[in-house]
């Protein structure tokens, strides 16, 4: 039997060495595509590319021009509505307003027409009142105690009243306006202002710690977290939310332990609504990623590379499905339909991440679903727990403003008193129409009987 046969290759050496050349000259220019693509996006996106704020932006576009031709208003052929009137039940003041006897022009005697009825609203503006009480004082005959009287409204050991105290907490911690500005509207110093609010924090400390418990027992619990920087060193604000209530804490670190310290060590019922980060892994409850940040991670790719017919692809179907499934609750549909709907997409979306792929951007999304599977499908099962945290992101928006303006807080019982009266003023403002108004009426009842617990007048008709 013959032996193998030795083959032998001939080639061009200059050729081979021209080849070596080319394939170095192509992968240069790739990474230089690369490269450019990547400093293109940074310079129209940002460095955080589509997460970056608005305010960030380097270049920001100009208004398009279809829409500046839109014309404002109402449409055509919009009935519209008009301005309302009230009845007088509704109003707070009834005025009769009289003409004159005569005709202003011929000076004739006019005669009686009735009235006609206009609805007018208008404001009191704010006006500091100083007030000096003479409280009386008496002494019993028996046992030689002297009693006094309590100045109405008044917190002890306070100069401010309570409207005053609720005024500046409601504007500041919840409407966003700076102590500047209530300085100069009030007439109150700044320095007084805020030890004003120092005090009234210090007396409602206990408050968060009972919404705490609360907020463990939700069935569905958000979180989210924003950069806040406390006398010139950098720290983060955290939000832990529901619909009928918030919790801020601000720290200096991120790390898993402001989880733990909201949300215990003991397993809880409910599924926590979250991003993808890992500070959330030690929560003792289940996870719902949210979808609009992997909606985003997946858009990404396609703008780090475009024209890939397999990314384009992968990109327009994902999107489509994960879009469905942020929305598909909101539908005017009953909740058998939604289970119906609900499976499919998730069937679809599964099918999608598991297909085979051959770029390593498309494999690294795959990756995500296929490793996190168990946190990303409960708003399949339960149409209450939202596939997005918009509920946390939109909440955070007031203190991200607030940071802007402020630059953070000054000392570290500024972050103390900022946490504590944003907990309450935003949970009030989730389960009341007029927070001013309700703290007030809390903090009048508290300056009556100092022993009553706050948050039992804050939220009376809480049970939890």
């Amino acid at each position: 039997m013959a032996g193998p046969r030795e083959v032998t290759i001939s080639y061009c050496k200059e050729c081979f060495i021209k080849q070596q050349r080319i394939d170095e000259l192509e992968g240069e220019m790739a990474r230089l595509k690369a490269k450019l693509r990547y400093q293109e996006r940074t310079a129209k996106e940002g460095f955080f590319g589509s997460s970056t704020p608005s305010s960030k932006l380097p270049v920001k576009s100009n208004t398009l021009e279809e829409r500046t031709e839109r014309r404002g208003g109402g449409r055509k052929g919009h009935k519209g509505h008009g301005r309302s009137s009230i009845c007088a039940e509704e109003a707070d003041r009834i005025e009769y307003v009289a003409v004159e006897g005569t005709c202003p022009d011929c000076g004739t005697p006019l005669n009686d027409k009735g009235t006609r009825v206009r609805t007018v609203i208008d404001c009191e503006p704010v006006r500091m009142k100083r007030i000096l009480y003479h409280l009386e004082r008496k002494r019993c005959p028996k046992c030689k105690k002297v009693i006094s009287a309590r100045a109405p409204g008044v917190l002890p050991k306070s100069l401010y009243g309570n409207q005053l105290l609720a005024h500046v907490a409601a504007q500041h911690y919840l409407h966003g306006d700076t102590l500047g500005q209530i300085e100069r509207q009030t007439g109150v110093g700044y320095s007084s202002l805020v030890d004003a609010m120092h005090q009234l924090a210090r007396r409602l400390k206990n408050v968060p710690g009972v919404l705490i418990q609360a907020y463990r027992k939700a069935p569905v619990k958000h979180a989210d977290e924003t950069g806040w920087r406390t006398d010139g060193r950098n720290g983060y604000s955290w939000l832990f939310c529901t619909p009928d209530l918030s919790i801020f804490r601000i720290c200096k670190t991120r790390s898993s332990r402001i989880v733990r310290e909201v949300l215990g060590e003991v397993p809880l019922q409910g599924v926590l609504v979250v991003d993808r980060y890992s500070g959330y892994n030690k929560a003792p409850c289940s996870i719902q990623y949210c979808y609009a940040h992997l909606l985003r991670a997946v858009k990404d790719i396609e703008k780090q590379f475009p024209g890939n017919a397999e990314i384009k692809t992968f990109v327009d179907e994902l999107s489509r499905q994960l879009a469905n499934a942020i929305s598909l609750r909101r539908l005017d549909i009953t909740d058998r339909q939604f289970k119906k709907q609900a499976a499919q997409t998730k069937r679809k979306i599964i099918d999608i991440t598991r297909r085979q792929a051959r770029h390593p951007a498309i494999q690294k999304i795959q990756d995500i679903f296929r490793g996190n599977a168990g946190r990303l499908y409960h708003w399949a099962e339960d149409r209450n727990v939202p596939a997005d945290n918009n509920l946390a992101e939109r909440e955070l928006r007031p203190l991200v403003i607030a940071r802007k303006v402020s630059f953070g807080s000054q000392s570290d019982e500024g972050s103390r008193t900022r946490e504590i009266l944003m907990t309450i003023l935003r949970t009030l403002n989730k389960r009341t129409s007029d927070v001013a108004d309700t703290l007030k009426a809390s903090l009048d009842k508290l300056a009556e009987e100092p022993q009553l617990d706050p948050y039992k007048l804050f939220f009376p008709n809480d049970t939890s």
